[in-house]
Parts: C-alpha cells; structure tokens; sequence
C-alpha cells in the first residue's frame, strides 16, 4: 500500500465536497477497491469512506410500496431487513461472497463498480430499480451501461436504492466457487404488467436483460415457455472457468429454474 489521505464525512454534503478534491474517491466497503490499490491498478490520493454516513444505512418500504435501500446498507443488512418484504433480494444478498464480504460490502458500492459477475446489478434490473444518487434519480435501465460502466458522473454517489416489489421473483447463481461471483446468475421478477429476466456473469457488456425470455414468461409465466429459447454465444465471456457456449446454455438453465423458484 502507498501513502493517502482518509476523509470520513458524516453527511452526503460533506461526502460531496470531500471528492471534488483532486484525485479523490469514494470507499463504501472496500472489498474491490482496497484489494485493487494493494495491487497498484488504482492509487486514489484521497479517500473519502462513506461508512459514517448514517443517512445512507437502512432498509424501508416507501408509501407506494417499494423497498429503499440506502447505498450505504451491508449485504448481511439487506439479508434480514428485507427477508420479508423481497424475499428473493434478502436471498441474493445473503449468498454474496463470505460473511466478510457480507458484512462489509454495500449495494451501493456494488451497484457503482458495476462488476459483470456481480449479483445485486441483476436484482436492480430485473426490478425496475430506481438508482437514487446526490444529485438525481436513474432508471436501472439507463444505469447500467456496460461492464465496469455505469451512467454515474465523477463524484457521484449512491444514496438509496428503490426496487418495486414483484408479485414473485428468485434468483439464481451457478457459483464460481472460488470467488463466489456468478458464473451466470438470473434473476426473474414477474410484475402485474409483465415478466422482467436479467442476467449477470454471462455477457461481455455485463449485466443484460433477455427480452425474448420476458415476452415469453410474460405471455406464460411456467418453464415451458422458454422451450426452444436461447441467448447467442457470441459476446458471451470465455474464460477457464466456461466456455462462451457453456455460458449461454447456463443461461437458459438458470432462467427455468428462477421461474420454477417463483412456484
């Protein structure tokens, strides 16, 4: 590790301020950042945690019945505030990665380093997610745009997290046991208008929808719909862990066994 300056403000205006300073960046939880300034691919002159900001901590249903979660929420939090109020986010958030990483790691940092296997950006997806920043509201659909891209401006910051709450959803991940990250992770959410399928792990853009999954569960919310469906191999990722054709395959097994989950 090198030499920095550490901020911890204790509102978001002070947050706010603290990163117009040159070089400065936000740390939620820390466990992508810190493993990537101990290997030198980032080396931010300040960083300012955003751990002490009690505004951006907790979990609650909104007048029209949606869940805010504030950026600064812990997956192990999310687990059990939400565990009955969105049981299948409770359930994502409550498998990512260790008890560590649960009790350390935010949404919103999540949700801001946009990793392509990470789980909660499928959870935000599928759900219509409204990402609520300092400084304006972003439809999760225009949020994500490609893998470590997200529609954030320099210095902004995740404050809440609105996730409309579906009739019924599940999650599920194939896991890369060694990292605990997706290898493909699906989550389905059918709403009264219609059926929202988002995936994780699987794209070289990052997370995505499968429309022509959602215009058939849509149409007939059971497994047999998806017969004869398939995401294309090309653009999928191709590591030692799978194959770009092993990918899209998974796929389609993680999307039947979601809608199954839903019951």
């Amino acid at each position: 590790m090198y030499e920095f300056e550490f901020e911890r403000p204790s509102s978001i205006a002070d947050a706010v301020a603290a990163l117009k300073g040159d070089e400065a960046q936000a740390l939620g939880g820390g466990q992508t950042l810190l493993p990537t300034m101990k290997q030198r691919l980032a080396s931010p002159a300040t960083l300012v945690s955003l751990g002490g900001i009690a505004e951006m901590k907790g979990v609650c249903v909104e007048d029209d019945g949606a869940l805010a979660i504030g950026g600064g929420t812990t997956h192990a939090a999310v687990a059990e505030a939400a565990a009955d109020k969105y049981p299948a986010l409770a359930d994502l958030a409550g498998h990512i990665g260790d008890p560590a990483v649960r009790n350390r790691g935010t949404i919103g940092g999540s949700l801001a380093n946009n990793d392509p296997s990470a789980c909660y950006p499928s959870a935000a997806l599928a759900s219509g997610a409204t990402i609520v920043t300092n400084a304006r509201e972003i439809a999760a659909d225009d949020y994500f745009q490609g893998m470590f891209t997200t529609a954030l401006e320099e210095g902004e910051i995740i404050t809440n997290v609105k996730f409309p709450v579906p009739e019924a959803a599940n999650y599920q991940k194939f896991l890369q046991p060694a990292s605990r990250f997706a290898l493909v992770g699906v989550f389905v959410a059918k709403y009264a208008d219609g059926v929202r399928v988002a995936v994780t792990g699987a794209s070289e853009e990052g997370v995505f929808r499968w429309t022509e999954a959602e215009a058939a569960l849509s149409a007939n919310f059971s497994g047999d719909a998806l017969d004869g469906l398939s995401v294309p191999a090309d653009g999928m990722i191709s590591d030692l862990h799978g194959t770009s054709e092993y990918r899209a395959h998974l796929v389609g097994v993680m999307t039947k066994r979601a809608v199954a989950a839903c019951g």
